[in-house]
């Protein structure tokens, strides 16, 4: 099944709303740097200066690869995959103060919506897509 016509348009503007805020979260991994590594060292990750670059460059990838249309399956388990484990690894709300425990529920929860959109992407992603460049491996 390919998606064109009217659900080409919708797909499309889901992968651009989805993707591109994906992928500028992605930048605030580059401008803000100093910060989130200060952050990702209070949470206690393993080399966190390149936790936060690695994770910058998987967040732009994969918005860019969904908006395009470029790989989007590769893309979009790879969102999901780092999604899932930064809900775990960075927003445990159940291992905070309890100040700060709706803070960390609620950014856990807004990664786990997030991975749920990326694996739907992947689902559809072995479609034909209207509106994109259509390089994948499926």
């Amino acid at each position: 099944m390919a998606f064109t016509g009217s659900e080409g348009l919708v797909l499309l503007a889901g992968r651009i709303l989805f993707g591109v805020v994906l992928a500028f979260m992605g930048l605030n991994h580059f401008m803000q740097r100093e910060q989130m590594t200060g952050y990702a060292e209070y949470k206690g990750l393993p080399a966190p200066g390149f936790s936060v670059i690695a994770s910058g460059v998987v967040l732009i990838a994969g918005g860019l690869a969904v908006v395009a249309g470029v790989y989007p399956v590769v893309g979009a388990v790879a969102l999901a995959g780092f999604l899932l484990i930064s809900a775990v690894t960075m927003h445990d709300f159940w291992a905070v103060p309890e100040d700060d425990q709706q803070d960390e529920m609620t950014a856990f929860l807004k990664n786990l919506v997030m991975a749920g959109g990326a694996l739907v992407v992947a689902a559809v992603g072995t479609q034909s897509w209207a509106y994109s460049i259509g390089i994948g491996l499926f």
